[in-house]
């Protein structure tokens, strides 16, 4: 009997493309690591973001660069990531 918990498409697979599959599903989830560091650094920098803004002169405000640097990071790692690991069922710890 087929697993139904899985997409019909993945049920008659073989096995090169099944590893095929697993390696873009570990991208993926590597994809949200790295994500989720990037909001981790993106959030630390939030703290020096506004003293950055008020006290630099001109157009100088590199920690805030960075900030939104680190953020759209990990919007784009998110969207990767999520778009890789697509119809994974499982939680893949590592």
């Amino acid at each position: 009997m087929a697993n139904t918990l899985l997409p019909h498409d993945e049920r008659n697979l073989t096995p090169d493309q099944v590893e095929l599959l697993d390696k873009r599903r570990r991208r993926g989830q590597m994809f949200l690591v790295i994500c989720f560091q990037c909001i981790i650094v993106s959030t630390l920098l939030s703290l020096w973001t506004g003293q950055d803004l008020t006290y630099s002169p001109g157009w100088v405000h590199p920690v805030a660069y960075w900030n939104a640097v680190t953020l759209l990071g990990a919007v784009v790692f998110g969207v990767a990531g999520v778009r890789l690991r697509r119809g994974s069922t499982e939680f893949i710890s590592y």
